[in-house]
């Protein structure tokens, strides 16, 4: 079986994260090509989408929330989820029973006793009227029924679990600062979602595979579980099995692929590349080293936004009075810090509408 070095995975990971070069792409395909960015913090999916396209215009993807073509959901890994509305309708019956763990091994013992049928019955009959509520106006709505238990509990395994809601318009979209106002899913976007399927098969699951693998591949099944957070899909792997093509990584480890997804000569020269917070590029796998090295590892965990230098997390970055301050983890090249220096102005300007190119690169720590 062919192996892959960490290189040849790091440039694939980058061709199908639309890093490598910029796409001609338009962003609601984008959105979906990548399965969604991660955006708990609003602003986060602009960047990842301007470091991805060709002419991105951040008030395309303003419009898409604007207009229900995307939503704001909880959905892989119990994290926020910018998603097309038709991924958000598909997939999120299948998230279901994952987003109840997650939220119990939070809140185990708050939520010990509490009939969890009963109350997602009623949260969704506060919710029927179709106003949307914060988390708190939800709960202060069922405080009579469960006057003995700590409301963030019960917010919380509403709003991302029991009940599939939308993150509402103004929060979102670009350069807007608002709080969280929750609708029913199926509200907002005018259809119910889809049920799961009565025979006991999984095609959402195998859909899921395929469209991780277009994504991320190739990758192992850790890999794909670490993405999404669902535990039960080696029944979908098996089912479409022979769809795919595998090879081994240098640690032995089985990695599925689509037999015709790009995986480029290792030896591609990979520009420099701004990701914002919590992108999945880097925790849609369970195994990062093909993007950034164990010592590193913390950052994207801890919402650090990062540049790729050569592909691999190289450098951390902020933004303070305009100015896009880059601090290296590594000594760079001459090449390589003027090719930072050009992305980080036009960074810059992108950030602050032509306003600044401002830049400000820290010496390098080594």
């Amino acid at each position: 079986m062919t192996v892959l070095d960490t290189r040849a995975l790091n440039r694939a990971t980058l061709a199908r994260q639309l890093l490598l070069d910029r796409a001609d792409m338009p962003v609601l395909d984008a959105v979906g090509h990548l399965g969604g960015l991660q955006a708990q913090e609003p602003q986060e999916p602009f960047i990842g989408l301007w470091s991805r396209l060709r002419a991105f215009a951040p008030s395309t993807l303003s419009d898409l929330l604007v207009r229900r073509s995307v939503a704001r959901t909880h959905l892989m890994r119990r994290t926020v989820h910018l998603v097309t509305a038709e991924d958000a309708l598909a997939w999120r019956a299948r998230h279901d029973p994952m987003l109840r763990q997650r939220v119990l091994g939070t809140y185990r013992r708050e939520l010990d006793g509490v009939d969890l049928d009963e109350l997602a019955a009623a949260g969704k009959a506060v919710m029927a009227d179709g106003r949307p509520r914060s988390m708190a106006e939800l709960t202060r709505a069922l405080a009579d029924r469960w006057p003995q238990r700590q409301p963030r509990a019960l917010g919380e395994m509403l709003v991302a679990a029991l009940l599939p809601m939308a993150q509402l318009p103004p929060r979102g979209l670009w350069r807007a600062r608002a709080g969280v106002r929750n609708v029913l899913l199926s509200a907002w976007l005018g259809r119910e979602i889809d049920p799961p399927a009565m025979d006991g098969s999984d095609p959402v699951g195998q859909a899921l595979v395929r469209r991780y693998l277009a994504a991320f591949g190739p990758a192992a099944s850790a890999d794909l579980r670490s993405w999404c957070g669902l535990a039960g899909l080696p029944a979908a792997i098996a089912a479409i099995r022979e769809e795919l093509v595998t090879f081994r990584d240098e640690r032995g480890r089985e990695l599925l692929d689509l037999p015709d997804a790009p995986r480029p000569d290792p030896g591609t020269p990979a520009p420099v590349r701004f990701l914002p917070a919590f992108d999945n590029a880097i925790l849609g796998y369970h195994d990062r080293s093909r993007i950034v090295d164990d010592d590193h590892r913390g950052l994207s965990v801890a919402g650090a936004r990062v540049v790729l230098v050569d592909g691999r997390v190289g450098a951390t970055w902020t933004v303070e009075a305009g100015t896009v301050l880059v601090t290296p983890l590594r000594r760079f090249s001459r090449a390589d810090r003027t090719d930072l220096a050009e992305q980080a102005r036009a960074l810059a300007l992108f950030l602050s509408d032509g306003d600044s190119d401002r830049v400000r690169i820290a010496a390098s720590t080594d």
